[in-house]
């Protein structure tokens, strides 16, 4: 698994929390959710309250139970933005200065060059070296890059990459090991906003 990533499955298992939430949103009681899963609702019960990790194939019949009771909805790939501008480790600060000013983007992942995830450099990560290094500008991207943004698929419902972009300022979007695209704030809501499905309501 990619280090830092994070499908519906693996939230769950972080936050047991989203479990409830999407049953709720399905319509779902806990007991008619089990009985589709074909598991009891003692166990929803402490899945959702955190008090047992079930394993990974429950859990996946479980989320294929809520995902064909939510119905078709958007994903990750139908707003992620393209191309990804990245950078190496090896890169100078100053080229990350200068492509977030030219792009007008305040992070950028770190790739090595064969185009896996390394980390993250942030608006913030350059300040806190301003504020530590004589000259920062004589730094290397890699040695600033802080943890990697969370990485979903393509098909990882956009409710979902909603609820992580309260956490962290973008999400990756990940397709056997290549970044395929990115999830800012803003495309969320120009998907919800600009779409013309948003325009009828």
């Amino acid at each position: 698994m990619i280090r830092g990533e994070m499908s519906v499955l693996t939230e769950i298992l972080r936050f047991p929390q989203r479990l409830r939430e999407l049953r709720l949103k399905a319509g779902l009681t806990q007991k008619e959710l089990a009985m589709r899963a074909g598991v009891s609702q003692a166990l929803i019960a402490r899945i959702e309250s955190g008090a047992v990790n079930p394993r990974l194939s429950t859990l996946q019949r479980i989320v294929k139970v809520l995902e064909e009771a939510l119905g078709p909805s958007m994903k990750a790939e139908d707003i992620m933005h393209q191309p990804v501008i990245t950078l190496h480790p090896d890169d100078d600060v100053n080229k990350a200065v200068e492509l977030m000013e030219q792009y007008g983007i305040s992070q950028i992942p770190i790739v090595d060059y064969e185009g896996r995830i390394l980390g993250t450099i942030h608006e913030t990560s350059i300040l806190k070296a301003l504020s530590a290094t004589p000259k920062p500008s004589m730094l290397k991207v890699g040695d600033i890059m802080e943890e990697p943004l969370p990485i979903v698929a393509p098909s990882t419902p956009v409710d979902l990459v909603v609820e992580m972009l309260t956490e962290y300022p973008a999400v990756l979007v990940v397709e056997k090991g290549l970044v395929k695209g990115i999830i800012a704030k803003i495309d969320v809501i120009k998907s919800r906003i600009l779409s013309p499905e948003a325009s009828k309501q």
